[in-house]
Formats: C-alpha cells, sequence, structure tokens
C-alpha cells in the first residue's frame, strides 16, 4: 500500500516550441507553463535577458519577437512558436557590437547592468522602426524600462548618440 504521506506525482503537460533565436533554428520540448524569459535562460543558456520584477513592470527581461518589443517574463515559450526572437545576444555581428551597445558603453549609461539589455533591446527596436525620432517619442519608448541607478541622463545621451551614427553615411 502506498504511503499516504508521499505526494502524488503529476506529470506536467509538455509543449514542443520551435522558433528562430538570434538567427539559429531553436527546437525544444518544455512545459506548456514555461516563461519566454525561462526558455531563453534556463533551457538555451542565453543569460543576457535579466528577470527583475516577473510581473511586466521593469523591462529588463525586453526582447524582441518579431521586432517588436516584448517582456520575456510574460509571455509562454510556446507563444514563441515559429516566431524571430532576438535577445542581447543576437545584436553583436562577431566581435563588433551593435552601435547601440558600444553608445551605451561610451555613455556611461550602463551603470550596474541588470537593465541595460532591457534598455538596450527597447532602444534598438525604436531606431528600427523609426529612423527620425524626438526626444518625445524616445521618452515614451523608454518608459516601459525601469533603471535605478542612473537617472536615465546617460541612457536618453546612449540613445541620441547611437540615433546620429546610424543616420550617418
Amino acid at each position: 500500500m502506498p504511503d499516504p504521506s508521499s505526494p502524488i506525482p503529476v506529470e506536467i503537460p509538455t509543449t514542443q516550441v520551435s522558433c528562430r533565436v538570434n538567427g539559429a533554428e531553436i527546437s525544444r520540448t518544455v512545459p506548456v507553463d514555461t516563461p519566454l524569459l525561462a526558455f531563453l535562460r534556463d533551457v538555451l543558456g542565453l543569460t543576457g535577458t535579466k528577470g527583475a520584477c516577473l510581473e511586466g513592470e521593469c523591462g529588463s527581461c525586453t526582447v524582441l519577437v518579431d521586432g517588436v518589443t516584448v517582456n520575456s517574463c510574460l509571455m509562454l515559450a510556446a507563444q514563441a512558436n515559429d516566431r524571430n526572437i532576438t535577445t542581447i545576444e543576437g545584436l553583436a555581428v562577431g566581435s563588433e557590437l551593435d552601435v547601440i551597445q558600444d553608445s551605451f558603453i561610451e555613455t556611461g549609461a550602463a551603470q550596474c547592468g541588470y537593465c541595460t539589455p532591457g534598455l538596450i533591446m527597447s532602444a534598438r527596436a525604436l531606431l528600427n522602426d523609426q529612423p527620425d525620432i524626438s526626444e518625445d517619442e524616445l521618452l515614451t519608448a523608454m518608459e516601459g524600462n525601469i533603471c535605478r541607478c542612473t537617472g536615465y541622463a546617460s541612457i536618453i545621451q546612449a540613445v541620441k548618440r547611437a540615433h546620429r551614427e546610424s543616420q550617418s553615411p
């Protein structure tokens, strides 16, 4: 007779997730309730994307899904099926940083670094979508990302610098 104090084994349903992450075709079986953040960090080992609030409030987990910013803590990995995901690791080409990554370094916008990947991904999406941006558009685009270290002046300076550089021939 089974021990009544033993937990009853529960079978967790799984799903196959097939998507493109940073240009690479990926296919993994994961529990159906796996957040995209956990899929990226724990399953694929892409730890650049950070999880802070895990409630979609801080933006530290921002990635691009089909070019659109997404809080990866709020999206299930299964929802990424057949989609293109870009993480902070996917911005650099070889050893050459993306203009936004370089700008964050040059302006000192990266302080502790925890929010930096999400900020950079939001800035990348903004510059992808809008070749001409006003300061108001910039502030609006970045308002979903919280930084507790910089006071935002250097972040805004970094995005403006990256914008200018991406506009130069």
